[in-house]
């Protein structure tokens, strides 16, 4: 499974990542949102891990642009 972490936060970001990582799982982090909204036209991931209040798009539009696209 393929996770996308979206977090501005590099503390918790990492911890984050880490975590799901020792599970078994492969993840992309970024962090900001037009990044994010960039992503999603280049790869597909199983599962987003959005934070709501990212620099240059909030995790609310990047998620309306995702739906927009179909995701």
């Amino acid at each position: 499974m393929r996770i996308l972490l979206v977090e501005d936060d590099p503390a918790l970001s990492l911890g984050v990542a880490r975590a799901l990582q020792r599970e078994g799982w492969h993840v992309d982090t970024l962090s900001d949102g037009a990044a994010a909204c960039a992503e999603s036209l280049i790869d597909q991931y199983d599962l987003a891990v959005l934070d709501l209040g990212l620099p240059r798009r909030d995790g609310m539009d990047v998620l309306r642009t995702w739906r927009g696209r179909g995701a």
